[in-house]
Parts: C-alpha cells; structure tokens; sequence
C-alpha cells in the first residue's frame, strides 16, 4: 500500500531535483557565455601588441609600417591587395603569422 505521506515527499524531491537541474542548466549556459566573452577579450588585448612581435621579414614589416600598420589590431579588416608592396606570399607570410599568434592565445 501506497503511504499519501512518502507520494507528497517523493513528488517534492523530484520538483526540488528538477529545478536543481534547470538552476544548474542555466549556470552552464553563463560559464560558457562568460568564458566567449573572455576570449574574445583576450583575443583583443593580445592583438594591442606590436607586429614585430609576428616575426615577419624586415621587408613585409617594413612596408606594413611604413603604411601606419603598428599594432596587430591595425591589420584586421585590412585588404592587403591593395597596399603597395603587399602580393600574394607576402600576404600568404601575413595570414601565417597571424594564425599562429592567435593560436597562441
């Protein structure tokens, strides 16, 4: 036989374990959403650094210098067709550095 008593008890543990889990589903949801946040935070200081710092030839760093190119933030959005000096493997030594110091950080 069914006590009314362990029913109520048993209906009340598991409404305590589902909010629980809902309060645990939505603290998931911020950790992560903190930790994109973070990233692309991170991502930003980092790129306030110098582009000496990408190791590239003294010519293509040159030439990205002289155009007013000091900071590896200054290269994003950048159409590097259209700066004088910059061709394909210049570009292709850019990107290359680019994606290496980025996925460092």
């Amino acid at each position: 036989m069914i006590d009314n008593d362990s029913v109520i008890k048993t209906s009340e543990s598991v409404k305590e374990n589902f909010d629980n889990e809902m309060y645990l589903e939505k603290i998931k949801k911020q950790l992560i959403e903190s930790f994109k946040n973070y990233n692309t935070i991170m991502k930003y200081l980092a790129a306030d650094a110098p582009i000496q710092i990408l190791c590239l030839k003294p010519a293509t760093e040159n030439i990205l210098l002289n155009q007013g190119f000091l900071r590896i933030y200054d290269l994003f959005n950048v159409d590097f067709i259209k700066i004088k000096g910059i061709g394909i493997a210049r570009i292709n030594e850019i990107t290359t550095s680019l994606d290496k110091f980025f996925s460092m950080v």
